[in-house]
């Protein structure tokens, strides 16, 4: 496998780390290890608070791996890839531990739906935003949700609509996507680093059941993602979507 998951603890903070050498994509088996570490950093007993990052200082996410989309043959194997975004959005939502966001640069598609699923967001006055499902004749079905949540119903349609245009991480900051931005990576850091530290001594019941207030609303999730990724699953065995992830990868 090209990508990876890592997990460190250390003084109460899980930090959560995935990489993956183009430009940080999320191929099946990334997004089924992220959704496992997520999962098992909520459980332990050590980790108070969890900061979810990815490698480097450039892209934050490329989204869905094009390479494994064009190897997706059928509706079951467009479900199983599709139910890899829906099963990492989920173990950030039913998290007993706050999840703090560090994003560091730019984030298309499912790594908006990242960025959206985690509680706070900061981000580099670098990382611009795009949902870039629909031009490739796709949408973003299984991240909406999750997107929606955060930023609204108009700002995600205004994404999700304008599929090639990338929105700044000012845009993303208004419209509440980020709590903060910043101007260099080394202030990102230490601003993620200073809230993981505060949190890691508050009260584990409070923050669990303040989590839990937080995403009132999205019981039912673990339904409606995955029905959201069958939509997906279809579409990506167009022949349009076959020819414009084609033609993305030719450029």
């Amino acid at each position: 496998m090209e990508g990876w998951v890592h997990f460190t603890e250390e003084n109460g903070i899980g930090t959560v780390e995935f990489g993956h050498p183009q430009s940080n994509a999320l191929p099946s088996q990334v997004l089924d290890l992220l959704a496992k570490t997520l999962q098992k950093a909520s459980e332990d007993d050590n980790v108070k608070v969890i900061i979810l990052k990815s490698s480097g200082h450039k892209t934050f996410c490329a989204g869905a791996s094009f390479d494994e989309l064009t190897r997706i043959q059928n509706d079951a194997e467009g479900l199983r890839f599709f139910s890899g975004f829906a099963k990492v959005i989920n173990a950030c939502r039913t998290s007993k531990k706050f999840i703090i966001g560090q994003v560091q640069g730019k984030a298309v598609g499912g790594g908006v739906g990242v960025a959206s699923s985690v509680d706070i967001c900061y981000a580099s006055d670098e990382a611009a935003i795009k949902l870039s499902e629909l031009a490739v004749g796709i949408g973003p079905f299984v991240v909406g949700p999750a997107v929606e949540r955060k930023i609204g119903l108009s700002a995600m349609s205004e994404l999700a609509i304008n599929a090639t245009e990338w929105k700044s991480a000012e845009w993303a900051h208004n419209r509440g996507l980020y709590t903060e931005t910043f101007d260099n990576q080394e202030a990102l850091e230490n601003a993620v680093n200073a809230l993981a530290h505060r949190l890691a001594k508050s009260s584990p019941e409070a923050m669990e059941a303040l989590k839990k207030t937080l995403w009132e609303g999205t019981e039912d999730w673990d339904t409606l993602l995955m029905e959201r990724a069958a939509i997906s699953g279809r579409l990506v065995l167009s022949e349009f979507t076959r020819n414009a992830i084609a033609s993305f990868k030719a450029k």
